[in-house]
This record gives C-alpha cells, sequence and structure tokens, in this order.
C-alpha cells in the first residue's frame, strides 16, 4: 500500500505566545497523523530587525507556492510604525473572505448556550485600505472604498458557504441608511446575489441595531456578511458570546490560498511561560483539515478538543484552570 502523499504546509509561528500555541497544534496534528509536512516562515513585529519588514517576500512566495498556511497571531505597534502584518498578508494574496465560525463550547459556561454562527468579512477594501492623508494639519481624511466587485465576491462566499454548511440564513450587515451610496453598493450587489439562493432566507440589520440583538438573543443569527471595518468589530463582539477569542478559530480565503489563524492577540505578557492557550489555533486547525479535504481527521481533531472542554479538568488560566498549554495539548492528544 503506498504513502499517502504529503501536502506541504507554510507554518507562521508569529510573536508573542505564538510559536507555543504552533507548536501544541503541530503536535496534536502530527498525533493525528494527517499526510502533511510544515514549512516554517517568518512574519510579525519579532523579525523586523532581521528582516527590516514584518511580512518578508520570502514568506509571502512560500504560502503562493503551498497554497495554505496556518499561522500564529502577530503583533502591530499601535499608531505608529509598519503596517500590520496580517493586513499586508491579506493584500498580497488577494484573502478577500475573512470567515469566523462561532460556537458555544461545550462545558465552558458562558451567558449564551447555543450560539452557532459564522461572521463573513469581506477583506480587501472599506476604511482598511489606508487611504488617508493629512488635508490641513488638525484634519485627516480617511477614504472608505466600496466596490462592486469586492461585495459581489463576498455576498457569493457568503451563500455558497450557507448552502455547503446547511445554514439557513444570512443577514446582511451595513449603515446604509447614513452612508447611503457606499453602503448602499453593498447592499444592492447583497440582494443581487440573495435572488440566486432561493432556499435561503435573506435579510437587513443595520449594524448598531446588530450589536444590540446579538447581545439580545445571538441564537437568531446564521451566516452574518458584512464589509471589512463592521465584519472586524462584530466578529471579536461575536467571539465574547462564547468566551472569547481564545476559543474561536478563523481563516482568511482567496481564490488559490488559504490562511488559517489563531484571532486573539500575541499576550506577550506570557509569552515563553507555557501559559498560552492552543484552542483558537486548534480550532483554525480543524478548519483547515476540512479544506484540505481530509474531514475525517477534522472530525477526530475537533471532537477531542470539545470533549476536553465538557470534561472540565483540564482548563488553562485565561478559562479559570491551572492547566498549562502542554498540559491541555496532552488532554487532547489523549482524547484523539
Amino acid at each position: 500500500m503506498t504513502e499517502p502523499t504529503q501536502r506541504p504546509v507554510t507554518l507562521i509561528p508569529g510573536d508573542g505566545i505564538g510559536p507555543e500555541v504552533a507548536d501544541a497544534t503541530v503536535r496534536v496534528l502530527e498525533a493525528l497523523k494527517v499526510p502533511l509536512t510544515f514549512e516554517r516562515a517568518d512574519a510579525g513585529a519579532e523579525v523586523v530587525n532581521k528582516y527590516g519588514t514584518n511580512l518578508p517576500t520570502a514568506t509571502i512566495d512560500a504560502v503562493i507556492r503551498t497554497g495554505v498556511a496556518l499561522k500564529g497571531p502577530t503583533g502591530t505597534l499601535v499608531g505608529t510604525g509598519l503596517a500590520s502584518a496580517n493586513v499586508a498578508l491579506r493584500k498580497a494574496l488577494d484573502l478577500y473572505a475573512s470567515v469566523r465560525p462561532v460556537r458555544s463550547v461545550p462545558g465552558l459556561k458562558t451567558r449564551y448556550e447555543n450560539v452557532d454562527l459564522a461572521v463573513m468579512r469581506e477583506n480587501t477594501e472599506d476604511l482598511y485600505a489606508g487611504l488617508e492623508h493629512i488635508v490641513v494639519p488638525g484634519v485627516v481624511e480617511s477614504l472608505k472604498i466600496i466596490t462592486e466587485k469586492a461585495s459581489t465576491r463576498i455576498a457569493r462566499y457568503a451563500f455558497e458557504y450557507a448552502k455547503d454548511n446547511g445554514r439557513k440564513k444570512v443577514t446582511a450587515v451595513h449603515k446604509a441608511n447614513i452612508m447611503k451610496l457606499s453602503d448602499g453598493l453593498f447592499l444592492d450587489c447583497c440582494r443581487k446575489v440573495a435572488r440566486e439562493y432561493a432556499g435561503i432566507t435573506y435579510e437587513e440589520v443595520i449594524v448598531d441595531n446588530m450589536c444590540l440583538q446579538l447581545v439580545r438573543n445571538p441564537e437568531r443569527y446564521d451566516v452574518l456578511l458584512m464589509e471589512n471595518l463592521y465584519g472586524d468589530i462584530l466578529s471579536d463582539l461575536c467571539a465574547g458570546l462564547v468566551g472569547g477569542l481564545g476559543v474561536v478559530g478563523g481563516a482568511n480565503f482567496g481564490e488559490r490560498v488559504a490562511v488559517f489563524e489563531a484571532v486573539h492577540g500575541t499576550a506577550p505578557d506570557i509569552a515563553g511561560k507555557g501559559l498560552a492557550n492552543p484552542t483558537a489555533l486548534m480550532m483554525s486547525a480543524v478548519m483547515m483539515l476540512r479544506f484540505l479535504k481530509l474531514p475525517e481527521a477534522s472530525a477526530r481533531f475537533e471532537r477531542a478538543l470539545l470533549s476536553v472542554f465538557a470534561e472540565g479538568k483540564v482548563r488553562t488560566q485565561d478559562l479559570g484552570g491551572t492547566s498549562s498549554c502542554r498540559d491541555f495539548t496532552d488532554a487532547v492528544i489523549a482524547a484523539l
């Protein structure tokens, strides 16, 4: 019997606790005996002195070559310094769809019990295009760019995701009551795409009301479709409904490339102390295995991870426990 072909994956450990959660996730993947090989590449604030940039060209080339990357968190200076490595990576690879599934975790008590939704965020334009300049001293102008092409593309991705994953409803989030041209164009594109998917309910909610509704009754939502800035903010809000950024995975998809990443920060205060919670990157790896058409391995990984939470004996400090990153990882491997 021939051995399965080994699929290369670019591994970007990132900054702070990134290398710890990346190593923990790779340990579980190796225990699963999946036909993957990991090629490490650099990105983030901690490699600037080495390369003069937080996103070396070699890293971009590596992801293009392998077609898939598993990425830890990377740090970004606020208000100064280099642009975000995350944003630069999305631009360089045209990773237009940010996908963040948000589900209640068994055994992890929060204010909500049955949350199961997915945030679809357009990833290439809006205010995140970074088109801003000083008009006169003391006055700065930022340009919000919304295009028919990008809006249609993310809308179609959201509806295809809903169809492929048995989702029943897509909710477009907007502020077209005020930004009638930009958000109006986004909604026009969403409506046109929605007409092609008769079996999926389509609705529209203004972004401020969406925040209210999510806090009141998140269980009524399924797939949330939105522009870049709203998606950035509401995806974090949604993560808070189920326990925080440490327990949700995320991915960024382009036409030919996908990057699966931890969506939390670098937590420099605990870096190197063995206290990091690897759940978010593990959740992202579950998504990656499904993307790589390894559904059985994906399901095993997810079952093992959730069973550790359901049992409740092994918890990292951020979730009220005393276990180390290694303890948690060992428990997931044992649960396989």
